[in-house]
């Protein structure tokens, strides 16, 4: 992606040296930690979570260092391209009712990728945020089947101190894609984060429900079912993931230890990829994991002015995700 970027092209009058120098840096970065696409042999899953992926300010130079949450500029949205086109299809939570940003990346990204996402979830808590999915075309297309998931008044009515009494804030997304002749479903959500802890359980307690039903479906006809991210776990085994793993999704255990997020006094298990595999009698997921899974720090290639905090609202709070899987024709 990095050999797109070059001086005097583009908005904002083109991207000074330094820029490409950064994004440079950011390519060689991710080369060393994510596998690279090869046609017909491997599908690359990621998710992100890019905080407030919104608005979009038309120049390369940053706002001044002591602002927080200054506008995303041409330069951090650079960085952020780069990263996306690493996966085949990449899951993204808090685009936000304002698409700028979204149709720049589209833009640098070319021809060549697609995406489809979801209307903004009104309401508080809501927070006027989409889901998205951005997919590159010549590896993976979608396969018909787009929806958002909504729970029937029985599954609502559900007893139980966790239950879930109203559908969730920010309705779960489903897109089925195929990548050399596999077809696979993929879910993104983005779980209530609440006032307290348990706020978030009823919302996982559901989507595990929902999904094991689901992956048990379409089990017979050989489709994949994936779940994937910001499903605000706080920790490994704490309830929140007792309750996302309580109908037997697990994720892969590459990514027990990848941070979530670029704050070192945080260590949250938020975002997550996950399937069914084959416990308690769910069916097992037929994509061929090839035992690659992990994340992308960031932090250390770009923006070197700028604390964390700032840094968040250029790129985001959140590291990205991804796992390998193997596909054969």
């Amino acid at each position: 992606m990095v050999m797109r970027l070059k001086a005097g092209e583009g908005a904002g009058g083109g991207p000074p040296p330094s820029v490409i120098a950064e994004v440079a840096r950011l390519h060689d970065a991710l080369d060393a930690a994510v596998p690279a696409k090869q046609l017909d042999r491997n599908l690359l899953i990621g998710t992100w979570n890019v905080r407030a992926f919104g608005d979009l300010a038309d120049s390369w130079g940053t706002a001044p260092a002591g602002s927080t949450k200054a506008k995303r500029d041409l330069r951090a949205l650079a960085s952020i391209t780069e990263i996306v086109s690493r996966f085949d299809v990449v899951a993204v939570q808090e685009v936000r009712g304002n698409l700028r940003a979204l149709r720049h990346m589209m833009k640098d990204l070319g021809p060549d990728w697609g995406f489809i996402l979801t209307d903004v979830t009104r309401g508080k808590a809501g927070n006027n945020e989409r889901l998205a999915f951005v997919f590159d075309l010549r590896r993976v297309r979608p396969s018909g089947l787009a929806c958002e998931v909504v729970l029937s008044d029985e599954e609502l009515g559900q007893p139980g101190a966790a239950a879930l009494i109203r559908q969730f804030a920010r309705t779960p997304y489903a897109v089925s894609f195929v990548s050399a002749g596999r077809t696979f479903i993929l879910v993104t959500l983005h779980v209530l984060w609440g006032k307290v802890p348990g706020d978030r359980i009823p919302e996982l307690r559901g989507i595990a429900s929902f999904v094991s039903d689901w992956a048990e479906e379409l089990d017979q006809w050989g489709q994949n079912l994936i779940a994937l991210g910001d499903f605000n776990i706080d920790r490994k085994d704490d309830a929140a993931f007792q309750a996302f793993t309580s109908t037997g999704l697990r994720a892969p255990e590459a990514l027990n230890d990848v941070p979530r997020t670029i704050f070192e006094t945080a260590d949250g298990f938020y975002d997550q990829i996950a399937w069914f595999t084959g416990e308690n009698g769910q069916p097992k997921l037929s994509l061929d994991y090839t035992g690659r899974a992990g994340g992308f720090d960031f932090v250390p290639h770009v923006y070197p002015e700028l604390d964390r905090q700032q840094l968040s609202w250029r790129l985001s709070d959140h590291m990205p995700l991804w796992c390998e899987f193997a596909v054969t024709r």
